[in-house]
């Protein structure tokens, strides 16, 4: 077998900047690599993550210019971790302004968890802007999913003790409810109590998303800025039904005839169950399918790193 391969070094970006994309909305966003080169987007996960310098790292910076982008109240984009005019459609529509802002004709859209599921929302939207996909741990938005990672039954059977720590900040009585538990609290007047929760959400998040918990990946998503954004947003986005119309994404998937796509999925992937990717593999004939067998959900387990380099490498030509 050959070695494994790693991260290109990541360089430098040759544009860096805040977008206007309206309703009082500002989304950072760098480009880097190659100027005369194929294009791609960088699509971050949460929603409410954020990227960092590492993620530019996914592509041969000789054979790709990349655009990276924090999308609505995420990361440095303004105003920080805002809920207003922040729906899946919003953020679609922010994709194309970027696009047409950095005066690209056709993007290849990388995208792993919600950044899938962003992905091809936009690739539906919008296929004759898309040259081909490479999504990583697939979400598709549906109440299913999300009962999984938050509910009783699902994720928290794999890692009962830190469910335990998850419920924690919630009454038992609410416990029914966890979702809208956690959304009066994460959105109430209580800021040390909006904190904590901020903390047990990202911390269970950050506990499940690796085959075995890495405390560096758990450090990061418990920040406290990070941590805020991530918890505030991603319990926006799940309240609402990530704003769509229920299996529309899966429903949809003939819209991505022609195009074509890589499907990466970590066997043991506790955040976004295996067979979610598998559906949309099965709905989408020009997807192909890597398994990645001692792996879970996050981008930097190193058999899901080999496999997204190695996808982005084969769409180079």
């Amino acid at each position: 077998m050959s070695p494994l391969r790693t991260l290109y070094e990541p360089v430098e970006p040759s544009d860096a900047g805040h977008l206007p994309v309206g309703d009082g909305h500002e989304i950072y966003y760098e480009r880097c690599g190659s100027p005369e080169a194929a294009a791609a987007v960088y699509l971050h996960g949460g929603p409410g993550g954020g990227f960092e310098a590492k993620n530019r790292g996914y592509f041969d910076p000789a054979a790709w210019q990349v655009v990276l982008l924090e999308q609505r109240g995420a990361g440095r984009s303004r105003p920080f971790a805002c809920l207003e005019h922040n729906t899946t459609a919003d953020l679609v529509a922010d994709l194309e302004r970027l696009r047409r802002h950095c005066g690209l004709e056709r993007w290849l859209l990388f995208g792993g968890s919600w950044g899938s599921t962003l992905a091809l929302a936009y690739a539906e939207a919008h296929p004759q802007r898309v040259t081909g996909l490479v999504l990583r741990g697939v979400f598709l938005g549906t109440d299913e999913e999300i009962h999984w990672l938050y509910k009783s039954g699902g994720a928290a059977l794999f890692y009962p003790e830190a469910y335990e720590a998850f419920l924690a900040p919630i009454p038992s009585a609410e416990h029914d409810d966890l979702l809208a538990a956690y959304h009066r609290r994460l959105f109430g007047d209580d800021r040390s109590e909006q904190a904590v929760c901020a903390h047990a959400w990202s911390l269970w998040e950050g506990t499940v998303s690796r085959l075995t918990p890495d405390p560096e990946e758990i450090a990061l998503f418990t920040g406290d800025e990070f941590s805020l954004s991530l918890a505030r947003i991603e319990c926006h986005y799940f309240v609402n039904h990530c704003f769509l119309e229920p299996g529309s994404l899966l429903r949809h998937a003939g819209r991505l005839k022609g195009l074509p796509g890589v499907i990466i999925q970590g066997r043991y992937d506790l955040v976004c169950p295996p067979g979610t990717a598998w559906k949309l593999h099965r709905a989408w004939p020009d997807s192909r399918f890597r398994w990645v067998p001692a792996a879970g959900h996050s981008a930097s387990e190193p058999g899901i790193t080999d496999a997204l380099v190695r996808a982005t490498d084969s769409f180079r030509s």
